[in-house]
């Protein structure tokens, strides 16, 4: 491993894939410790679109390892593969960076975790917004009790357009593929963990895309008193939109992450923060971003809620 720069191989060149090649791309500037350096794609367009690119293009993991062994992997493979590809990384001995929700049930996040850990390997999932300054910034004065007791969070999430139906279909449904991320800020910002959940939903509007929802609505107890509201939507055109707002009773705090006005900006500087996290844990220093119990958390909270649902 080279001691300046932390040398990663991207799994998947999917959107996720590339908004990772974007935050990292040595022009932006964004980070000096880490570098995408190989590309692990099996579709064979995708991969033939990342020829010229700059970076070396494999078809399988397996032929990565077979070449070279990169520092670690950034896994941003379809959700239904997180676990398959994470396993044979940690299994190589290659450090992991995981995209949420790093598997569609919370025992192979467990599993992925013990593998992990009985090989003393580095395995950190991809909850970025853990990276945004305004929401570290925020989870400093809750945790400070700069807004008094919390009395209650509201956490939004809607998509600019929804997935393709057949992405849809294999990654978990709304509250999985994207509530994970709602249900990690509520217990990292606020310390407490969901105890009741109330959820309703709206079916997708294209039958093809089902059994995903358009809507999806969540009213959450928390251990210490407080609630949560969680809305996710596939439909908010003028572009991704994401918001939290912390009600306390000494204070009141709205932050919006992410915002059509502003474009991906604000996604890819946490992007490139979350990977220069990694890139420190690669090295042996301090875990900064969500570990294994972080993303069980999350998974069993969003499959409680899609338990839960009630159908409009």
């Amino acid at each position: 491993m080279i001691d300046s720069v932390v040398e990663l191989a991207l799994i998947g060149a999917g959107r996720m894939g590339r908004m990772h090649l974007r935050a990292l791309d040595p022009a932006a500037e964004r980070t000096r410790g880490v570098r995408v350096t190989d590309v692990v794609e099996p579709v064979d367009e995708a991969r033939e679109a990342l020829r010229d690119s700059g970076y070396r293009v494999h078809g399988t993991l397996a032929d990565l390892l077979g070449t070279r062994r990169p520092d670690g992997v950034l896994v941003a493979a379809p959700t239904d593969r997180h676990t398959e590809v994470a396993r044979a990384a940690l299994a190589a001995g290659v450090p992991v960076l995981c995209e949420k929700p790093a598997g569609l049930d919370w025992r192979e996040i467990e599993e992925t975790g013990r593998v992990a850990a009985e090989r003393g390997v580095a395995l950190q999932v991809a909850y970025w917004r853990r990276f945004v300054p305004a929401m570290v910034a925020l989870r400093e004065r809750v945790l400070a009790g700069e807004l008094g007791q919390v009395l209650h969070v509201v956490c939004a999430q809607w998509d600019g357009a929804p997935p393709p139906p057949q992405f849809r279909r294999s990654s978990g449904g709304a509250f999985v593929d994207m509530g994970v991320h709602e249900f990690d800020v509520v217990r990292w910002l606020t310390g407490q963990s969901v105890t009741s959940v109330v959820a309703v939903q709206t079916p997708a509007l294209d039958p093809s895309a089902r059994p995903d929802a358009d809507n999806a609505q969540a009213l959450l107890g928390l251990s210490g008193g407080a609630t949560a509201a969680v809305s996710l939507g596939r439909h908010y055109p003028s572009g991704d939109l994401v918001t939290i707002e912390v009600f306390g009773s000494a204070g009141h705090e709205r932050s919006t992450v992410l915002d059509p006005d502003d474009g991906d900006e604000p996604m890819l500087d946490a992007l490139a923060r979350q990977a220069e996290s990694f890139a420190e844990l690669v090295r042996g220093g301090p875990r900064r971003g969500a570990g294994t119990a972080d993303a069980v958390a999350a998974l069993q909270d969003a499959a409680h809620a899609a338990e839960a649902v009630t159908e409009t």
